[in-house]
């Protein structure tokens, strides 16, 4: 007899904060019907992972909802910098940085930004439009069990309130159930790393006069180096809204209850200068550093994504945008399998590809808590080279996975700060306002404020398998966009006229294997699809030659580039695509 279940879809997800709700969203755009479960009544309410970096923003973009959450977020458009200060009216202050993107460099390398958008203004953003997208939604739903097989996923979800359970069937599994994921913990993997790095608890509170303290110090957040009452301060509107960390020591035998609100109030008012500031708290969130990664990132047909994977120091916004690129990474190759256009083995590519990047990333993230000084941190800084904010947002590459003809010898995040440097690339910036700490020094910024710029692009960008495509202007039938605009829904071919070998037999070969494929060609003539701009050289630009061709993955990353022409392009194309989509 079939057995009965309540719901069948392709994709269950359990979590939904920022990770389960990218994921959903990414998954809608691509047409996967999912169901998501989130144990939580709705979204969250505190304002926290307000950093999305660039990459993230990008992703954002291409999913068309760049506008919607850059305007959630314009309460802090106009908030720069990190501030160091003994006190808000002391003597003792300085920039650390005074601008995200000093000089407007980032506008080379992308068409998005750094945007601040705390995590309660950017989730019922994902949430409306995941949902509009068709996204199958519910809060206050638990996941309770789950059970795997040869042919999909049989999972048992309970409502906390109701009590009502049902039954889910599904093809895959993704866990977005973060840090202590039960799902990670049931299915057996454990963790590598540093493990317990340092503890704050985040304090909301109104403060109606601080407002007038800060005056036009429009910071991302201010570092106030008190002894006595050491902290970070975040702006949350501006006003009367704002967000204190407090340093917190239970490895010490300090109990959560010890933060009462007189005592955090008190702390307040000391790390500000403002003994007699009226300080309402209104909540508290505790909040542990670590760092871990996964063992693994899969097993069977259930993944992980999001802090269930990794688990980073927020220094430097590193773990959310992880983890929302985790899910943009996994989507299109669950849309490609269940699509049949790809085969089982390309889901094996996502553990092969995000892992070693969570690896690298983390331990940067760590390593730019210690240069910070952060609350609660007392590490030594490491004297060696450390890369940049930039190149770990959108430098890294992946050394394996769903890509041909990767350079084994190149590391996954490259060391040092990238020759063009960007927004937070100086020791003591924060890519776009996460917690950073208060002693940190490293590059010094000019008189006005900016951290000096160097120059062009890190060697990553320019078009080598497993990084990032470049971004370039062109024109569409008149329209101007980026080339980033084109990657979301298929693998695209991008040629030059030189190359019309590669464009007709990548066709053929593409419609032989039943692989949806985009191509275009691309120059500054009447007869390119994609018009580049005056000056632009799209091949040098992607590392190939006017008769090369190169291949770009629906995740926007380079999967194979051709140099140049070759004897028999069709069976070289065919070789490739069998590769990168796991096709017998």
């Amino acid at each position: 007899m079939t057995p009965k279940f309540d719901d069948r879809v392709p994709v269950l997800i359990t979590g939904g904060s920022l990770v389960g709700l990218s994921t959903s969203l990414f998954l809608g755009r691509l047409g996967v019907r999912h169901l998501l479960v989130e144990k939580h009544p709705g979204t969250s309410h505190h304002p926290r992972g307000r950093g999305n970096n660039v990459r993230t923003m990008e992703l954002y973009r291409t999913a068309g909802v760049e506008g919607a959450i850059r305007e959630a977020a314009s309460v802090l458009a106009g908030n720069h910098g990190i501030l160091q200060a003994e006190s808000l009216t002391g003597d003792n202050q300085r920039w650390l940085f005074r601008e995200i993107d000093p000089g407007g460099g980032l506008a080379r390398h992308s068409p998005s930004s750094w945007c601040l958008c705390s995590q309660n203004d950017l989730e019922p953003v994902l949430l409306k439009e995941a949902r509009r997208l068709g996204g199958d939604i519910r809060f206050g739903v638990e996941l309770e069990s789950f059970e795997q097989d040869a042919e999909g996923v049989t999972a048992t979800v309970r409502g906390r309130e109701s009590g009502q359970v049902r039954t889910v069937r599904a093809d895959y599994l993704v866990a977005a159930d973060g840090p202590r994921s039960p799902v990670r913990e049931r299915l057996g993997i454990g963790q590598t790393g540093a493990g317990e790095l340092f503890h704050n608890v985040s304090v909301t509170f109104v403060a109606k006069r601080l407002a007038d303290v800060v005056g036009d110090r429009h910071f991302i957040a201010c570092y106030l180096t008190n002894p006595d009452a050491d902290g970070a301060l975040l702006p949350v509107d501006n006003e009367e809204k704002w967000v204190f960390h407090l340093p917190w020591h239970p490895e010490h035998g300090e109990p959560l209850e010890a933060f009462t609100d007189e005592r955090c109030a008190a702390h307040i008012r000391t790390a500000v200068g403002v003994p007699d500031l009226e300080v309402e708290i209104t909540g508290k969130a505790p909040w542990h550093a670590a760092e871990r990664v996964a063992e693994r990132y899969s097993r069977g047909r259930v993944f992980l994504a999001g802090d269930s994977a990794h688990e980073m120091s927020p220094t430097g916004a590193f773990g959310s945008n992880t983890g929302i690129q985790d899910g943009h990474n996994l989507a299109w190759k669950l849309a490609a399998v269940l699509g049949g256009w790809a085969g089982p083995g390309l889901l094996d590519s996502y553990g092969a590809e995000r892992r070693p990047v969570a690896v690298a990333t983390s331990a940067r993230a760590s390593a730019r808590s210690a240069e910070h000084s952060h609350p609660g941190y007392d590490a030594v800084p490491s004297t060696g080279p450390q890369s940049g904010v930039l190149t770990v947002a959108l430098g890294y590459r992946y050394p394996a996975g769903a890509v041909v003809g990767v350079d084994p010898g190149r590391p996954v995040v490259p060391e040092g700060p990238p020759p063009g440097r960007g927004p937070g690339a100086g020791r003591g910036a924060q890519g776009a306002g996460e917690s950073a700490g208060r002693a940190g020094a490293g590059r010094a910024a000019g008189p006005d404020g900016r951290v000096p710029d160097g120059g062009g692009p890190p060697r990553l960008w320019t078009g080598e398998p497993g990084t990032r495509a470049p971004h370039l202007w062109v024109r569409r039938d008149g329209r101007r966009m980026s080339t980033l605009d084109l990657y979301e829904c298929s693998p695209v071919l991008l040629t030059g006229g030189p190359g019309a070998d590669w464009y007709a037999a990548a066709g053929r070969a593409a419609e032989r294997l039943g692989v949806p494929l985009d191509r275009y060609r691309m120059g500054p003539g009447p007869d390119a699809d994609l018009v580049t701009e005056a000056g632009t050289d799209w091949a040098e630009a992607h590392g190939a030659a006017p008769d090369g061709a190169v291949l770009v993955r629906p995740d926007g990353f380079v999967a194979w580039r051709a140099k140049e022409a070759a004897p028999d392009p069709e069976e070289e194309f065919t070789r490739v695509l069998k590769q990168v989509l796991s096709l017998a």
